[in-house]
């Protein structure tokens, strides 16, 4: 009887080791449970995702006109209206940024999708002249994705170029001017034409593809949201905004590398931008309201963990709290005190293992990429 029993607790014993593992090699799928995905991403898709984008080709269709109106009248008064309308657009970019998702991962951007055609930077200035000189270029190829988007608006609205004293010059007196009014009107008919794709692909066909896959895999709707998500925050906002200008990744500061570095004094505003965007997604606020629905923040407290939930909230309004005691201009703040730029870095850095690992664990999800500048 007592060789039976040993035989039996045995068995069980590699039963349960296989099953063990069995599970780990399936690993990053997500739990089991009767929480209600369907909702959550309905809430993210419809209330979130949808209208950002739908408010991004609005502010587009605006900088549009304001460059047709510069185009037709090169007044300084235009220029400056120009300029306004590609802030509008940019602090909404900063609310889509995060979503490279459907057709945005399509795109062909490798890791960055779609954001290799909206915000690389700092922007190659010579390309961009070059580009104006020659009028041989194109924007669809790779070579071109530091020489477009937001960036390349941001020098050829308030930059200077080789020989001019004024931005306006490049338009007016320039030798090329022909060639930079050709220029942004290809930046800007690029930046219209991709996110109407994105858009389109949303409203026709994606938008049900996104909510109804509810599964638990690696590749289902809810595991590439996160990890889109923690990517977006670590890079995009952590790194890009805040790290590499500040020199976290190198020997030396490296100012020139902030956001919107020709404008120079919206770096803060777009920073909070970017940080609204973030809390909206995990809270599921709805852009453009204060109307929340499931979300992150609901499936933990779903999990019972809410003790991450009220770290990630409280961290980040650390967060909100640093940026707001930075100098609008981010170049100025590194060149007078770099220090409180780095802070603001290790603020932003805590709450990285909140997202990475607590909440990524909580869900059980794998996260997908290789943070190349470091934790």
């Amino acid at each position: 009887m007592i060789k039976k029993l040993i035989t039996l607790l045995t068995i069980s014993l590699i039963i349960l080791a296989c099953s063990s593992s069995s599970d780990e090699d399936s690993g990053g799928e997500m739990p089991d449970n009767n929480f209600d995905r369907t909702a959550l991403l309905s809430n993210i898709a419809d209330n979130i995702i949808i209208p950002a984008f739908q408010d991004l080709q609005t502010e587009i269709s605006i900088l549009d006109v304001a460059r047709g109106n510069f185009i037709n009248d090169m007044s300084q008064s235009n220029l400056d209206a120009l300029s306004t309308a590609w802030l509008n657009a940019y602090k909404t970019w900063q609310h889509v940024e995060m979503f490279n998702l459907g057709e945005a991962e399509n795109l062909g951007g490798g890791a960055f999708g779609f954001v290799s055609f909206f915000n690389i930077y700092p922007v190659t200035v010579a390309d961009i002249e070059n580009g104006a000189a020659t009028g041989n270029y194109d924007l669809n190829t790779p070579n071109y994705h530091d020489a477009q988007g937001f960036p390349a608006l941001d020098f050829l609205i308030h930059g200077v170029v080789t020989g001019d004293t004024n931005p306006i010059d490049k338009f007016t007196t320039n030798t090329n001017a022909d060639g930079y009014v050709t220029y942004i009107t290809n930046v800007i008919a690029q930046i219209q034409t991709l996110n109407n794709r994105i858009l389109n692909n949303w409203e026709n066909t994606y938008r049900d593809t996104f909510v109804g896959d509810t599964s638990n895999g690696l590749n289902s709707s809810l595991n590439k949201l996160v990890n889109d998500f923690i990517f977006y925050y670590e890079k995009g906002f952590r790194a890009n905004k805040f790290g590499i200008p500040a020199g976290n990744f190198s020997n030396e500061t490296l100012p020139e590398k902030v956001e919107a570095f020709y404008k120079q004094d919206i770096s803060k505003e777009l920073a909070i931008e970017g940080l609204q965007a973030i809390e909206n997604l995990f809270n599921g606020r709805a852009y453009g309201s204060n109307a929340t629905g499931e979300s992150f923040k609901t499936y933990l407290e779903f999990l019972e963990r809410d003790d991450i939930v009220t770290s990630i909230n409280d961290q980040l309004a650390i967060v909100r709290t640093e940026i707001n005691n930075l100098d609008d201009n981010f170049y100025q703040q590194i060149m007078s005190d770099n220090i409180q730029m780095t802070t603001t870095y290790d603020v932003i850095q805590t709450v990285v293992p909140l997202l990475k690992i607590d909440m990524a664990q909580a869900f059980n999800v794998t996260i997908d990429f290789v943070d190349a500048d470091g934790d």
